[in-house]
């Protein structure tokens, strides 16, 4: 995949998705020091608008809080999806 792709969104979720980035939960946070660096061996992007979309894969704030490892299972097997269907 090429690097720097700009991906098209509506302009107005530019500042909605820079105010969630910048006003995580708890759980965002904690599943984001999961996450980060690389850690699946790909790279994700908060709240990044795409077209009409910020987020792509949602999980609950209690899921999260309560449920880490099935979390970042699932993350798992939908990167194992996603990389499959290429």
């Amino acid at each position: 995949m090429a690097k720097n792709v700009i991906i098209p969104y509506h302009p107005k979720l530019w500042t909605f998705a820079r105010y969630l980035r910048n006003n995580s939960t708890l759980s965002e946070i904690l599943l984001w020091k999961q996450i980060k660096n690389k850690a699946f061996g790909v790279e994700f992007h908060r709240q990044v608008p795409m077209d009409e979309f910020i987020q792509v894969i949602r999980f609950d704030d209690h899921e999260v809080k309560n449920n880490m490892f099935s979390v970042l299972l699932e993350i798992q097997h939908k990167i194992e999806e996603i990389e499959n269907s290429k």
